[in-house]
This record gives structure tokens, C-alpha cells and sequence, in this order.
């Protein structure tokens, strides 16, 4: 003999699935991943320019007044 809560809660998730369907399939972790080689290191991009420091900050205090 089922009690009314179990029959209120099997038509509601009825009710549920024929609304929404059912869940899509779980995704791999590894179909969600990219794994690719890191670009070499460019000493040339990575020491910048020494001058932008400085045009920064007056853009900055040019901000400022």
C-alpha cells in the first residue's frame, strides 16, 4: 500500500518529464578539455617598452585633473 506522499511526488515527476524530457547526456571531462603546447617565450614582447610606464602615468594624472 503506497501513502499519498509517494503517489502525490510519482505524478509530479511525471508531470515533470513529460514537460521538460529528460536530462541530456553527461559530458566527459575529457571532451570539455583542450590541452595544446605553450607558445615559446619572446624575450623581445615580454621586456616592453620602457617609456609605456611613463605614458601611463601621465594618463593617469591626466584622469586625475
Amino acid at each position: 500500500m503506497q501513502n499519498h506522499s509517494s503517489t502525490a511526488q510519482d505524478s509530479d515527476s511525471a508531470a515533470r518529464h513529460a514537460r521538460f524530457g529528460a536530462l541530456p547526456e553527461r559530458i566527459a571531462y575529457e571532451d570539455m578539455v583542450e590541452v595544446k603546447a605553450a607558445s615559446p617565450r619572446d624575450p623581445e614582447r615580454d621586456a616592453g617598452d620602457s617609456g609605456a610606464g611613463r605614458l601611463l602615468a601621465c594618463m593617469a594624472w591626466d584622469l586625475v585633473l
